[in-house]
């Protein structure tokens, strides 16, 4: 078992609070990366979806995780489980000082997650009463 921290960084310009639509642990917000194989090191040819909100149950023993995928190439199970409590927004004390914050925190079984996408569903807030907003895009590598 890995953990792996996601952390966030951007250039906010009179803007801060960068974080998902429903706050750091909001459970429909979707995780959206690729995910490499830790037997065999096949590389998920799209990105995998997962969010807090969908769990499953484990195959062995007791438990939830978040997802479980069987890589296309040695046909080994793999989990991804989302743990809350470890992210919080990115300030604008930080982007300018080119700090990452910390986004999500996730244990991983079989799988390495290895390239993170950017979607929908992110909020900001404005640094002063008359900025301006702009549509977020990018990636961010683990």
């Amino acid at each position: 078992m890995v953990k792996f921290l996601l952390k966030i960084a951007a250039d906010l310009q009179n803007l801060t609070n960068l974080q998902p639509q429903g706050g750091c642990d909001d459970p429909s917000f979707s995780y959206l990366f690729k995910l490499k194989c830790e037997n065999c090191g096949e590389v998920s040819p799209r990105e995998t979806c997962v969010s807090l909100g969908d769990t499953v149950p484990l195959p062995r023993g007791k438990g939830t995780t978040n997802l479980i995928q069987k890589c296309k190439l040695c046909l080994r199970d793999g989990t991804v489980t989302v743990i809350p409590g470890r992210g919080k927004p990115l300030t604008q004390e930080e982007s300018e000082a080119e700090n990452y914050a910390p986004l999500m925190l996730f244990e991983c079984r079989g799988y390495e997650p290895i390239d993170y996408v950017f979607g929908g569903g992110w909020k900001v807030e404005s640094a002063s009463p008359c900025s301006s907003f702009s549509t977020l895009h990018g990636t961010c590598p683990f």
